[in-house]
């Protein structure tokens, strides 16, 4: 066991690298399939046919085709095109794009999960197309989207181990080196508490990013009444009035 340590102390700077890797990817890709999103799950549900229809093909392509596919499609296949882009381009190209067709879906399905009511409530108040999605139907839709969207950054996160196939030396690489040094179990079992803090850390992130949406919206505490060891308001005063 002793010399399992010392490996992982040896090879602890090369993992660290290793980790900078994933996150950069998880960072980007997470970036890109947000704004990617955003922009199909809107143009999803446009009046427009031909949009429409760009969009639900563009949606329905990257999610029924493989990821380690279209990584491969873009490092290997582009480059014969005239088009060679960096691994690390290309490892948050495919993320992006394929869980950006995913997230759109999530985008869609909270903009119509809005109440009927607050759209009537828009019209009434003759707001245009562009006022009423960004100031009254977008800002809702957010803090329902907010819980999927986490789901698929975890993934993504998970997602981010295939990238060796590119060439890039991420978390799961370096464990392999790792486990080369020491063993199987060893080094596998960092490797899971490694990507289970990651995992943890950004759910704990978008939780947060959740209290301050539905905060806005007059549903809940902020973040740092959330995060306070002070009692509740209501439970203070629930407890007056029964003293």
């Amino acid at each position: 066991m002793e010399a399992n340590f010392a490996a992982l102390a040896e090879a602890a700077p090369r993992i660290w690298e290793g980790l900078g890797i994933t996150l950069l990817l998880t960072l980007g890709g997470a970036l890109l399939a947000i704004v990617i999103a955003v922009v199909l799950g809107l143009g999803a549900r446009l009046n427009n046919v031909f949009l429409r229809g760009i969009c639900r093909a563009f949606i329905e392509f990257f999610r029924g085709t493989s990821l380690v596919v279209q990584l491969f499609f873009f490092f290997f296949v582009l480059p014969q095109l005239g088009v060679d882009l960096p691994a690390m381009v290309c490892g948050i190209l495919g993320l992006g794009l394929n869980y950006g067709a995913y997230c759109a879906e999530v985008v869609r399905g909270s903009i119509n999960s809005v109440p009927t009511g607050q759209w009537e409530a828009t019209t009434a108040l003759s707001l245009s197309k562009t006022q009423r999605m960004r100031r009254i139907i977008f800002p809702q839709a957010w803090a329902l989207m907010i819980p999927s969207l986490t789901n698929y950054l975890i993934h993504m996160l998970k997602g981010t181990a295939i990238v060796s196939f590119i060439t890039l030396a991420d978390l799961t690489y370096h464990t392999e080196q790792l486990r080369q040094d020491t063993n199987t179990f060893f080094a596998y079992g960092v490797s899971l508490v490694i990507y289970f803090v990651l995992a943890y850390i950004l759910t704990l992130m978008m939780n947060g990013l959740e209290v301050q949406a539905k905060h806005k919206l007059g549903r809940g505490d902020s973040l740092r009444e959330t995060l306070s060891l002070k009692a509740p308001e209501t439970t203070v005063a629930a407890e007056g009035g029964r003293g």
